[in-house]
């Protein structure tokens, strides 16, 4: 049988001086899977993120994007990869000094060689994705925090990746705009056909997005499986978790 993951990871191990974040995880994420990654703070969630696009480099262990291990490449080998890949952090990680026209060009240019023209296109086209085309020329000070979260998501996806992480994708927005940014996310992937990885605590977006749970506790997958079997657990730790991500959200 072919192999259809995108990614898998065998065995990964982090540790930052004695405090281990992740040990000997092993996960499989396959093509076209959403994948929501759970956990309290400090419990290594962003630092697998971080681990998969090569910015932090593993103690041990393997990760395989499309079947080659990331850990065997050159820099140059892990840019082409990285091609691939959409990351949107926590910030929405804008160039303040650039316009949003701008903030989209960036990637195009450092990656691709595009015309004026197709670079124009190209921003133009993505920010339709994301109902913003009227902030084109704005600066990141002049729009809202959903706002830069769309354009945020619109620099992640202008690349055309096949696979997307997300870390806290809704963080500091209310839960309407939490919502939107949420149902935006789906429909995107949808029409994008992505791989995505998704780094939340936030109970309503993980239910939107997730076909499929993780929850790391004490360095290790604690659990994995659907999310309403994730909620619905009678594992006192889980229960008392999501009891409380319930009350926040509300």
């Amino acid at each position: 049988m072919a192999d259809t993951g995108l990614v898998k990871i065998k065995k990964l191990s982090k540790a930052f001086e004695t405090l281990k974040v992740l040990e000997k995880i092993s996960l499989d994420v396959e093509t076209g899977e959403n994948l929501v990654v759970f956990g309290q703070s400090g419990t290594g969630k962003s630092v697998l993120l971080k681990c998969i696009i090569g910015l932090l480099i593993p103690d041990e262990g393997e990760i395989y994007i499309k079947q080659k291990n990331i850990l065997e490449m050159s820099i140059n080998q892990l840019n082409e990869v990285r091609k691939n890949i959409g990351f949107l952090f926590q910030s929405a990680a804008l160039y303040d000094s650039m316009s949003v026209r701008e903030n989209l060009e960036f990637p195009l240019k450092k990656h691709f060689s595009f015309t004026q023209d197709e670079l124009n296109d190209k921003v133009e086209q993505t920010l339709e994705h994301v109902s913003l085309v009227d902030a084109i020329d704005k600066m990141p000070s002049e729009l809202s925090g959903g706002m830069r979260k769309r354009i945020g998501l619109a620099r992640s996806i202008i690349t055309d990746p096949e696979l997307m992480l997300y870390d806290e994708p809704t963080t500091g927005l209310d839960p309407i705009t939490s919502k939107e940014i949420s149902e935006l996310i789906l429909d995107l992937q949808n029409k994008l056909n992505m791989t995505s990885i998704v780094v939340t605590h936030d109970l309503i977006c993980a239910e939107i997005i997730a076909d499929r749970a993780i929850f790391l506790r004490e360095a290790k997958i604690f659990y994995e499986g659907k999310i309403d079997e994730l909620t619905s657990s009678s594992d006192p730790f889980l229960r008392n978790f999501f009891s409380h991500e319930i009350v926040k959200a509300s």
